[in-house]
C-alpha cells in the first residue's frame, strides 16, 4: 500500500536524491513553495516511510573493493544463510534480495579482489550452492525514483463478456 504523493511530493522527493545535504530553504526554492511548507511535506514523508534515511554514497572501488559480483543461492535444508548466520559474517554482502524461482536467494557483494571472491564463494557454499556472476560494468546505478505515469486504462477484449 503506498501513499498517496502529488508532483510537489515528487518534485521534493527528487531534490533530495539528488542532493540530501539541501536545507529547506534551498528545496523551497527549487520547488516554490515556503521553506516551513517543505518542512512540513519532509516530516510527513518522513513518517509514512516514504524517505527511510539519509546517506552518503561512498565509491566501493575508492575505498579499496573494486569487484562487485551477484550471488544466486539454492540453499542447502537446514543451512539457509539467511537464517544460520548473522551479516556481520558476511561484510562483502551489500544486498540481499529473497527470490521466487529456482534460487532462493540473490546476494551483491563487493570485494577486492578474485580471491577475495574465491574466498567469499567457500564460505557461503557451506550454506548454498552458489552460481556467482561477475559485473564487468555498471552502466546505471543508483538511480533515483521518479513520478510513476498514469496507470493505464483498463482495456476489454472484444471477445470476451463482463
Amino acid at each position: 500500500m503506498g501513499t498517496d504523493l502529488d508532483t510537489t511530493d515528487w518534485a521534493i522527493i527528487g531534490q533530495i536524491q539528488r542532493d540530501a545535504r539541501l536545507s529547506f530553504n534551498q528545496i523551497a526554492k527549487r520547488v516554490n513553495l515556503s521553506a516551513p511548507s517543505v518542512a512540513a511535506r519532509i516530516r510527513r514523508l518522513e513518517e509514512a516511510g516514504v524517505i527511510e534515511g539519509y546517506h552518503a554514497r561512498i565509491s566501493p572501488a575508492a575505498a579499496g573493493l573494486p569487484l562487485t559480483a551477484f550471488i544466486q543461492l539454492h540453499c542447502h535444508p537446514g543451512r539457509c544463510l539467511l537464517k544460520t548466520s548473522a551479516a556481520e559474517n558476511f561484510p562483502e554482502i551489500a544486498e540481499i534480495h529473497r527470490l521466487s524461482g529456482s534460487s532462493c536467494t540473490m546476494v551483491k557483494v563487493r570485494t577486492a579482489s578474485m580471491a577475495h571472491l574465491s574466498s567469499l564463494l567457500e564460505r557461503i557454499g557451506e550454506h548454498a550452492d552458489a552460481n556467482s556472476h561477475i559485473v564487468l560494468e555498471t552502466p546505471l546505478e543508483h538511480r533515483t525514483l521518479q513520478m510513476p505515469p498514469p496507470a493505464p486504462a483498463a482495456t476489454r477484449h472484444p471477445g470476451w463478456n463482463p
